[in-house]
């Protein structure tokens, strides 16, 4: 315990007991409660002073800011797991929609296809753990591995035989629709040859399954709009080939840095050519309006990356000459192209993660991230699709 004695005394305006200072309405001392000799400020003129200055907050108020960060943080790393097969006969059948309620949410989850198909997006990740877009593949790609690629292609073209109208709306070019009814018209004929690779008359009719997935990765075409749900959808679609053996593990690192990364060109392509609008977008909470799945694929081709740490995004010129080699710096490139204003206001979500220390930490709380603010949100999932590749179990 201090002596008192041994403090000196505090350095006050207080003025001494009984002086005049007391009488009257002095203004009192902040630090001791005693009325002080300074006098009261004038009271604001308009006429002559200066007006106020208005509040303005740095970041504008959130209203789809995460409520759930400690559960997120807290809750374990989503791990790799193996895609269960689907064995023969099949009873391929028309996917529906099973999903309306938070009880629906942890029902799918706690189901077999629910970790497993969480535990397939991980193991993609982890399959292109340091390796560049450029890199030469592990193992050569597989028969499906190259349909899937021509199925990308084709949809290119279809992008440069449908330019876009005359439109003066921001979002939402009506030339979207007539994209994706070509999408639609041509796609059975874009699953049969990955279906074919398979060399097996027991496939016969899996489009009718796989169809509704390829159709909903792309953007609705009645809103025109596209964002994380659709991309879901296409992680679905892969999913549902893995289950049919059509992709396997070996093929995994060619599906992200060849397929997927071929997907994300084409998504860019539909976004700034037909102007789509955010689904659900959380604005300036999210990590960035459309897609979620290149910021985790990108983390992972980062992890103990020599020289380059989660904080370099902020060099202007590494985003430059790295951005074609890996997708997390791809997608910031894009984010400050199409956003203005300082990076903090407009994108404070991955101004935040910059901060972490490596690579390794931003793409474990990605996955925790992506399993509670894409596959844990009713809005997102509602939409979601279940057949007999990927069963509602009751």
């Amino acid at each position: 315990m201090s002596n008192p004695e041994s403090n000196p005394p505090p350095t006050t305006s207080c003025p001494p007991p009984g002086s005049a200072a007391h009488a009257g309405h002095a203004p009192l001392c902040r630090s001791c409660g005693a009325p002080t000799t300074a006098p009261a400020p004038p009271p604001w003129s308009a006429s002559s002073d200066s007006p106020p200055p208005a509040y303005r907050p740095i970041r504008m108020p959130a209203i789809n800011a995460p409520t759930n960060t400690a559960a997120i943080v807290l809750s374990p790393v989503p791990q790799p797991l193996p895609v269960p097969p689907a064995s023969p006969p099949f009873a391929f059948q028309v996917p529906a929609k099973r999903i309306a309620s938070p009880d629906d949410i942890a029902r799918f989850h706690a189901s077999l296809h629910g970790r497993h198909f969480l535990g397939f997006v991980a193991a993609l990740s982890a399959s292109v753990h340091g390796r560049k877009l450029s890199d030469p593949l592990p193992s050569p790609p597989s028969p499906a591995v190259f349909a899937l690629l021509d199925l990308i292609s084709a949809l290119c073209a279809f992008v440069a035989s449908t330019p876009p109208l005359p439109h003066n709306s921001r979002y939402g070019n009506p030339a979207f629709r007539l994209w994706h009814e070509k999408l639609s018209d041509s796609a059975n004929q874009f699953i049969a040859p990955i279906t074919a690779t398979a060399g097996s008359p027991d496939l016969a009719g899996a489009e009718v399954e796989l169809a509704p997935y390829l159709l909903d990765s792309f953007g609705n075409a009645t809103r025109i709009d596209y964002g994380t749900g659709h991309e879901t959808n296409f992680a679905a679609f892969l999913y549902c080939l893995a289950r049919l053996g059509l992709i396997t593990e070996a093929d995994y690192p060619a599906v992200v840095l060849r397929v997927f990364a071929a997907y994300l060109d084409l998504m860019r392509t539909l976004q700034d050519t037909y102007l789509l609008e955010p689904a659900g977008s959380h604005g300036v909470w999210g990590l960035d309006d459309y897609h979620f799945l290149p910021f985790i694929f990108g983390a992972a081709q980062l992890i103990d990356h020599k020289y380059m740490k989660p904080k370099s995004i902020h060099n202007p010129d590494i985003l430059e000459n790295f951005s074609k080699e890996y997708m997390y710096l791809a997608c910031v490139a894009y984010v400050k192209k199409v956003k203005k204003g300082p990076f903090a206001e407009h994108s404070p979500m991955l101004d935040d993660i910059s901060g972490v220390p490596h690579w390794k930490k931003v793409n474990s709380g990605l996955l925790k991230m992506y399993k509670a603010e894409v596959l844990e949100k009713v809005p997102i999932m509602q939409h979601f699709l279940f057949g007999s590749l990927i069963k509602w179990e009751d």
